[in-house]
């Protein structure tokens, strides 16, 4: 999928400019890589142990690995196994989330609102429901005192979940919201990485989890030497099957046909027309922890369960000429270009996902200076929507197959399946098969949709953006003022007496109102295809 597919991070070849068909046809922001060289770049904070390696191919009726991990890959006690609720979940970027209104979201199966308490400076995650009749407090407001309020009845509820005011309880009576009953559920929260993660669990006992376990980290995004734009989506398929697809890098040159560009190795002859080839791809010690992986010594990949995928470029490094030495030489300085991807997962519900992004790089720093983050959500939604049908259906032909007969219902030969594997192989081994909902879901997925509503970008992307709400709310503008133009261009000219303008005049204010009229009918075609619906057809590329 994704440009989004990170495991082919230095195959892949991107525009940096913006032509003419840019807004006919968006493409992703790319960046052309070198030859890169293996370096003991850190995964997201930690100590890289060595590992064994062990790659994945195989059979006809079942995936096994090529010299299968001993014991020491491959441990665990009896009782070791994933905990899907003891796990900290990212909720929204900071940069979506708007200060003055509560927000809906949905994770884990869980209905959480999120809101920032000005008195306390934290963005707070409490369960959306009002103790009180269990309406949405995502639907409420923050009121004068800085409290989440309930628009139902007017409740009121502090940072820490408690009730302070209940309008309906007599001054000189007993007070009520004083009770524990009153009380919002408080999920523990914290931002890193300019993301809201949340704990799933009110229980009090976690009210202090983040000093003991916290999120994973992300160094290159929290670098100001980087640049690290951010964007969000809801996914009408399922976390598992999201997140193997961003760890798949041979599906590119094909699902995103004529959008992203697969860089070719040198003296190869490409075997059809969208170039694919072999990849060497090696999955490193595989553990309850997640689990790493190699690619062709060019790239590396972590995989940190439950929701980070990450990805990244060893250091390329440009020669410059430096100043003059004294023996009258020159000295040339190094200096080190680095890429990465970070691809953020969130279960959300059967069928349903929500993937965050990010592409932090320390190059090309001017660039998002210069384009508005709206213009490079186009390109990406537009390579998500590039194999988004075909991964919903996918999804629902792995159900009827039972997830835990994945492996045998998917014919996976070659090593450029290695990651997908892996992490089907982690999720069995160690998750269940799946994400765990705890009885809150039958295990059906919804019905499919109209295609129109299954691709629709206005709600699962536009109004969780800031920056494409902002721009979509602008263009609608810009549309409606040069429709007025035009009606106003031949109003003026019909309301003029014939010989009060030269006709040299009329014919300009014509032409003016021809040529308003033309841009806010390509505008209303450019606004629906870039900001609701964009079909494609693969068989057409």
């Amino acid at each position: 999928m994704e440009s989004m597919k990170a495991s082919s991070l230095t195959s892949l070849s991107i525009r940096t400019a913006f032509d003419r068909t840019q807004f006919r046809k968006p493409m992703f922001l790319n960046f052309h890589f070198g030859p890169i060289t293996r370096s003991s770049f850190p995964l997201v904070g930690t100590n890289q142990p060595k590992f064994k390696v062990f790659t994945t191919i195989s059979s006809t009726d079942s995936t096994e690995t090529k010299n299968p991990p001993d014991s020491e890959l491959e441990t665990r006690s009896k009782d070791e196994k994933f905990d899907w609720y003891a796990q900290w979940y990212p909720v929204m970027p900071v940069c979506d989330l708007d200060k003055r209104v509560p927000h809906a979201k949905k994770v884990m199966g869980l209905d959480v609102v999120v809101w920032w308490d000005r008195n306390e400076c934290a963005w707070k995650v409490f369960e959306d429901s009002c103790p009180h009749r269990l309406a949405p407090l995502s639907e409420g407001r923050i009121d004068q005192g800085g409290r989440l309020q309930c628009v139902y009845h007017g409740w009121c509820f502090n940072g820490s979940g408690d009730c302070k005011f209940i309008p309906q309880a007599p001054p000189d009576g007993p007070p009520v919201h004083t009770f524990k009953r009153a009380c919002v559920g408080v999920y523990p929260s914290t931002v890193q990485n300019d993301i809201v993660w949340f704990w799933p669990n009110t229980d009090p006992q976690y009210k202090d989890i983040i000093m003991d376990r916290k999120p994973p980290y992300i160094s290159e995004i929290d670098d100001p030497s980087y640049t690290k734009l951010m964007g969000n989506r809801d996914i009408p398929f399922g976390y598992e099957v999201l997140m193997e697809n961003l760890m798949d890098p041979a599906h590119v040159p094909y699902a995103h046909y004529g959008i992203m560009r697969s860089q070719q190795p040198k003296n190869r002859v490409k075997a059809d027309r969208e170039g694919g080839r072999p990849l060497e791809l090696i999955i490193e010690r595989l553990d309850i922890n997640g689990f790493g992986a190699d690619q062709e010594e060019r790239s590396r990949s972590k995989f940190f369960p439950p929701c980070v995928f990450y990805a990244y470029t060893d250091s390329m490094v440009d020669q410059a000429n430096g100043s003059a030495s004294s023996a009258g030489t020159k000295k040339k300085t190094s200096v080190q270009r680095k890429f990465s991807l970070v691809f953020i997962c969130v279960p959300v519900s059967p069928g349903n996902s929500r993937l965050i992004w990010t592409f932090p790089r320390n190059f090309g720093l001017w660039i998002d200076k210069v384009v508005p983050r709206w213009m490079f959500h186009v390109g990406q939604n537009l390579i998500l929507d590039s194999d988004l049908y075909l991964l919903h259906v996918e999804e629902r032909k792995i159900i009827d197959a039972g997830p835990t007969n994945w492996q045998k219902a998917c014919f996976v030969p070659t090593k450029s399946d290695a990651l997908v594997v892996g992490f089907r192989k982690w999720l069995n081994k160690y998750a269940g098969g799946q994400v765990d909902w705890r009885g809150k879901y039958s295990g059906a997925l919804p019905p499919t949709p109209p295609r129109e509503q299954l691709m629709d970008r206005y709600w699962s992307h536009v109004v969780n953006c800031r920056s494409c709400s902002v721009a979509y709310k602008g263009l609608n503008v810009l549309e409606v003022v040069l429709q007025v133009a035009s009606v106003a261009s031949i109003g003026i000219v019909a309301a003029i007496k014939q010989g009060a303008m030269s006709a040299a005049a009329r014919t300009t204010i014509v032409l003016l109102a021809v040529l308003c009229y033309a841009s806010s009918r390509w505008l209303a075609h450019f606004i629906y295809k870039n900001f609701h619906y964009h079909d494609y057809s693969h068989a057409l590329r």
